[in-house]
């Protein structure tokens, strides 16, 4: 399997971010009176169209997109803890992608109905993104550590033995005729897992801007189908971006807020949202470009 070079990398990125650029255009540009098959799926999937849904559609993506870059560096931090080589990393991801996709539904689903049945939810949603937000910006970087102790990883070893090395790209290999998993299902059961957790940070947030539900899954899967391409960019780029985890954090205390304020009747617009989140992210970017970043005296020493 060939590696993915930063040309390759950004090639992707591109065609996944255009592919969702033109999927937000055929949003705007959806006929109010459609008839025949626009007509059918319309009314078999309550799809609407026009300026508004479409700056949903977009203030959705944006968002996951950005609260991505925090999972996205969990991962960097995983697979070099078991030293994981980049070949291997990409059908884990791919099947991790597959796996996201899924989950997104039935949590969007679940969501969009415990929203509908309890509004007073939101708020609380707001509160739990405020809190991530200020966890994450005040959190201290971590060394890489041993993921052998991690609790998923154990309870994968009692359902199924797991062998104490790579087999290639296999997830399962057989050894005196006895099953095992190979520590590449383990990395991919622990990525799973913890793309459920970034789940909980990511859908409410996107619940501030919009309660559509074929938005919010359509901004999902189209951020996440670039996520492979994404997280390649940000393996090659993690050390000139090093700010960029704050504006992240900054990002979840701002639709916490925008959730919170609900209970007052209080909205903030879509177009205010964009802005405010295109304007933290670019700023976390900038600020990391002007402000190099401080290596401790420890790793200086090596």
């Amino acid at each position: 399997m060939q590696e993915m070079t930063m040309k390759k990398a950004l090639s992707w990125m591109a065609f996944w971010v255009s592919l969702a650029v033109a999927v937000g255009l055929g949003i705007y540009f959806w006929p109010q009176d459609a008839t025949g098959f626009l007509g059918w799926m319309q009314q078999q999937f309550g799809i609407t169209g026009g300026h508004q849904k479409a700056l949903e559609y977009f203030a959705g993506y944006v968002i996951e997109m950005s609260l991505s870059l925090d999972n996205l560096f969990l991962f960097l931090i995983i697979f070099g803890a078991f030293g994981i080589p980049t070949k291997y990393q990409r059908r884990v991801l791919n099947y991790g992608i597959m796996g996201a996709v899924i989950l997104r539904l039935i949590f969007i689903v679940l969501g969009v109905k415990l929203v509908e049945s309890f509004a007073w939810v939101l708020p609380i949603f707001g509160l739990l993104l405020i809190f991530s937000g200020f966890q994450m910006f005040f959190k201290e970087e971590e060394e890489t550590r041993d993921f052998s102790e991690n609790k998923v990883i154990k309870a994968l070893g009692k359902i199924i033995p797991i062998t104490d090395k790579l087999e290639g790209e296999k997830f399962f290999v057989k050894q005196n005729g006895i099953r095992y998993a190979t520590p590449l299902l383990a990395i991919l059961v622990l990525i799973e897992s913890s793309d459920i957790i970034f789940a909980i940070d990511s859908i409410p947030a996107i619940f501030s801007v919009t309660q559509d539900p074929v938005i919010i899954y359509t901004s999902n899967i189209f951020a996440i189908m670039g996520l492979r391409s994404f997280y390649f960019l940000v393996e090659k780029l993690q050390k000139a971006f090093h700010l960029v985890k704050y504006g992240v954090a900054a990002i979840l205390v701002f639709t916490g807020i925008k959730l919170g304020i609900l209970i007052f009747h209080m909205h903030i617009s879509i177009e205010i949202s964009l802005a405010v989140i295109f304007g933290l992210l670019l700023l976390s970017i900038l600020a990391s470009v002007v402000i190099k970043e401080k290596i401790p005296e420890s790793k200086e020493a090596e």
